[in-house]
């Protein structure tokens, strides 16, 4: 979970991993909050909880709204948002003392309110009394909380502010500004998108850039108005007015690509008293990059194939395909697991192939006609194609393929990876986001070649290429749990870091009686964020898409590669990091 800016996880192994979330982002405000400074106003600030195995676990915390009563919070929290799952949450308001941080130690409490998150999401607004301890209320006071699903999000905007000649409300110093961008929904209420960091004593501040996704923005509407205001930052809450303008991002846009992207800071109330007024300042977008996120759909409706390829086990630990008790037995009334796992798969792939041919794959056999074992050999026999028409063709070749070949050993299943990863390799060469592979290797046993195949999906990491292992039987899996990056990085004999987790590793008796829709939900859950991580990593947007940082003025931008140094801006952050819940962790005034 992550956190970002208002006004007015991947299973155990073995275990059926959940639906992939909707991302929500949460906004925070307070109305009527008890008074704990006998000098001055509250300092308050939210500190979000979540229920886990009946523990409340501190998640996150607003920033501090200085000597506020009715605090309006810039802070976004991100939150995965799962249908199924009752998601307690809690959030508590403290008067904080010194810098904010995790810790509420020394910090007054103010109440707090519990709910869970599908009732926040079904009202999209909620607003609640605080309580006390002992379920005593805090007079008046109440939490809002508003939620967006931003799970539609397709990009994030950087941008950067800066002010000239602004007007001074100080008497013996400068003005102290902030600026407060805000979005006007469709009731014309005005929501927070950021709130910059305050710059002492200066007329003409330059601001810090600033991320936003576009859908905090602006709801991804790029018409959708804008209000730009800045304030003169008071200790004690009471900020001086200094003006105002309103525009859009398409504006924005527009202005910023023909170098004029700067706006009049406007006071009303100076306007209609002063008859030569122009403004109070100047406001000024120093900088605007626009990131494309493209998601998993982007990339399939623009033509991206998913070459799919099966691998089975026939080492002789499977027994006699003769013998009922043998997993390759084949029961004219009940499929065996090696069936099971490959229709319930294979039928979800081919709605992605046009072809709807398939590579089919064995190893760990002696195959004719010289009886040698192979560790890659293609289960129709033919090895200058060894694709098959359809999963049924797939089907037909493995049961046609079982009375020809005696089941052998060991189980090397490197040869396999590194095949299908050539394959990918010069598809990769091509430049463009237009073919995947997802290697589906079936096996009954712990892969004996274990050094090798570290190795050959390691170097499968760097290809647009994902790799599922099914255990079929009930041997121990345990070794095989390595494989799967979900519990960390997986690494070469020679130390070497994969680049990204393609690896997906799933024992077949933990979902026997799971339907093959479950069964294909449960191994298939992790290959669109792979994709979409490659060709983000990559620089390639879907066929006929953008997906560098767009500069309306022309060019590439560029920014720090998150790893240390620079590189060009990548289109949906580096690996794992999703630009849509980039928001802001700028203090608050």
């Amino acid at each position: 979970m992550s956190a970002g800016s208002e006004r007015g996880a991947a299973a155990p192994p073995g275990v059926v991993p959940a639906p992939r979330a909707s991302k929500v982002e949460l906004r925070l405000s307070c109305r009527h909050l008890l008074d704990r400074d006998p000098l001055t106003k509250s300092d308050p600030s939210v500190v979000l909880l979540l229920q886990s195995q009946s523990q409340w676990v501190q998640v996150d915390r607003t920033e501090v709204v200085r000597s506020s009563l009715h605090p309006v919070f810039s802070k976004v929290f991100t939150l995965d948002y799962y249908f199924e799952e009752v998601q307690k949450l809690r959030f508590e308001v403290y008067d904080t003392h010194g810098p904010s941080s995790l810790s509420c130690q020394d910090d007054d409490f103010l109440g707090g309110m519990e709910c869970t998150l599908g009732q926040i999401v079904a009202q999209k607004k909620m607003t609640r009394s605080l309580l006390l301890k002992f379920g005593r209320n805090a007079g008046k006071s109440t939490i809002t909380v508003i939620a967006e699903d931003i799970s539609g999000n397709n990009g994030y905007v950087e941008l950067s502010f800066r002010a000239r000649k602004l007007d001074d409300k100080d008497l013996f110093s400068k003005s102290d500004p902030f600026l407060e961008l805000y979005r006007v929904n469709d009731d014309q209420s005005e929501q927070l998108v950021y709130r910059t960091e305050v710059v002492k004593n200066n007329l003409s501040p330059v601001w810090e850039p600033f991320k936003v996704s576009l859908s905090n923005l602006c709801s991804c509407e790029e018409t959708r108005p804008l209000k730009c205001l800045v304030w003169d930052y008071d200790s004690r809450g009471k900020h001086d007015f200094i003006g105002e303008f309103s525009t859009t991002f398409e504006e924005m846009q527009k202005a910023f690509g023909e170098d004029q992207a700067q706006w009049d800071c406007v006071n009303a109330k100076y306007k209609q008293k002063k008859r030569h007024y122009k403004n109070s300042g100047v406001v000024i977008l120093a900088d605007l990059k626009f990131y494309r996120v493209h998601s998993f759909l982007d990339y399939i409706m623009g033509g991206c194939q998913i070459h799919f390829t099966v691998a089975i086990d026939f080492t002789a630990s499977n027994g006699d395909p003769r013998n009922s008790c043998s997993l390759h037995y084949i029961n004219p009334f009940q499929p065996n697991e090696y069936l099971q796992a490959l229709v319930a798969v294979g039928e979800i792939c081919q709605d992605y192939d046009s072809d709807k041919r398939f590579s089919a794959l064995g190893f760990g056999a002696r195959i004719p006609p010289k009886y040698e074992v192979s560790h890659d050999f293609a289960i129709n026999f033919n090895p200058e194609d060894d694709e098959c028409e359809g999963i049924q063709g797939v089907v037909d070749a493995y049961q046609n393929c079982l009375p020809r070949v005696q089941l052998y050993g060991p189980t090397n299943v490197a040869p396999i990876i590194s095949k299908v990863a050539r394959m990918a390799a010069a598809e990769e060469h091509t430049g463009e986001a237009s073919q995947y592979y997802i290697l589906l290797v079936l096996t009954d046993g712990v892969v004996t070649d274990m050094a090798d195949t570290r190795e050959a999906i390691v170097r499968a990491s760097h290809l647009p290429m994902s790799i599922i292992i099914v255990g079929v039987g009930n041997a121990d899996f345990t070794d095989m749990q390595t494989l799967d990056g979900d519990d960390g990085v997986l690494r070469s004999p020679r130390g070497e870091p994969a680049l990204r987790d393609i690896v997906q590793f799933v024992p077949f008796r933990e979902l026997k009686s799971a339907s093959p829709a479950a069964l294909a939900k449960c191994v298939l859950a992790e290959v669109p964020r792979q994709l979409v991580e490659f060709y983000s990593y990559k620089e390639l947007p879907p066929r006929g898409g953008d997906t560098h940082a767009r500069d309306p003025r022309g060019g590439d931008t560029h920014s720090r590669d998150p790893r240390g140094g620079d590189t060009h801006a990548r289109g949906a952050g580096w690996l794992g990091v999703r630009p849509a819940s980039v928001s802001s962790t700028v203090g608050v005034p």
